[in-house]
C-alpha cells in the first residue's frame, strides 16, 4: 500500500482503493486552476492592510466559491460578505494567516448556507453580472478537466469542500479541519468516500 505525501502532508492513501488515477485527475485539474492565482505580494515588515488582502486574496476567494457553488455570481457575493466579516471582525485579526483563515471559513460557510437555500429554492436569481475573470478561469479548462468540475458538482457538500480545500487551497488536513469544522480524521475518511463517489461518477458519464 503506498502512501502519497504531498506539500500540504499526506492526504489519501493511493491504492488503497483504487482511486488513484481519480486522485490525480482532480489534482491537476485544481492545481492548474491554483496556478492562474496571482503571486501574493511580499509585506514583510509592513502592516498587513484591507486593501492588501483584498488585492491577494479576492480571486483566489471567488474560485474557492466558484468551485463550491457552481455560479460565479453567487460565489461573488458570498466572497463579498466574507470580506464584510472581515472589515467588521478586523481588529482581532491582525495577522495575515489567521486573516486568510477567517475568508477561507467565511467562503466555505457562505456557500454551505447557499447550497441549503437552494434545495428549496432553486429558482434563486443572483443579484448582479459575474466578474468575467472568474468565470473564464474555468473556461480555459480542456475538456477533460471541466468534466471532473463538473463531477465535483455532483458530491455532497462537505465531500466537495474536502476536495476542493486540498487540491485548489493546497491545505494539509489541519488546515482543512478548521476551514470547515469537522476533525482531521472525518476529513481523510471524507476525502477517500469523494474520491470513491467521484471516480464513479465519472465512470458513469
Amino acid at each position: 500500500m503506498a502512501t502519497r505525501a504531498t506539500t500540504a502532508g499526506t492526504f489519501h492513501d493511493v491504492g488503497r482503493d483504487g482511486t488513484a488515477d481519480i486522485e490525480r485527475s482532480v489534482e491537476q485539474t485544481l492545481g492548474h486552476l491554483r496556478a492562474l492565482d496571482p503571486p501574493v505580494a511580499e509585506t514583510a515588515n509592513q502592516p498587513l492592510t484591507l486593501e492588501d488582502l483584498y488585492r491577494d486574496q479576492r480571486m483566489r476567494m471567488v474560485r474557492l466559491a466558484i468551485l463550491l457553488v457552481d455560479d460565479p455570481a453567487t460565489a461573488e457575493d458570498v466572497v463579498q460578505e466574507a470580506f464584510t466579516g472581515l472589515y467588521r471582525n478586523w481588529s482581532g485579526l491582525r495577522d495575515a494567516k489567521a486573516a486568510v483563515g477567517y475568508l477561507r471559513t467565511a467562503v466555505v460557510n457562505g456557500s454551505r448556507s447557499i447550497l441549503r437555500r437552494r434545495k428549496t429554492a432553486r429558482e434563486y436569481q443572483p443579484p448582479h453580472q459575474p466578474d468575467a475573470r472568474s468565470a473564464e478561469s474555468l473556461a480555459m479548462l480542456t475538456a477533460e478537466h471541466q468534466a471532473i468540475v463538473a463531477a465535483l458538482s455532483e458530491l455532497p457538500a462537505r465531500q466537495r469542500e474536502v476536495l476542493v480545500l486540498r487540491y485548489y487551497g493546497d491545505l494539509s488536513e489541519a488546515e482543512i479541519s478548521e476551514a470547515t469544522g469537522i476533525s482531521k480524521g472525518t476529513v481523510k475518511s471524507t476525502a477517500s468516500r469523494a474520491l470513491e463517489a467521484l471516480q464513479k461518477i465519472m465512470r458513469g458519464s
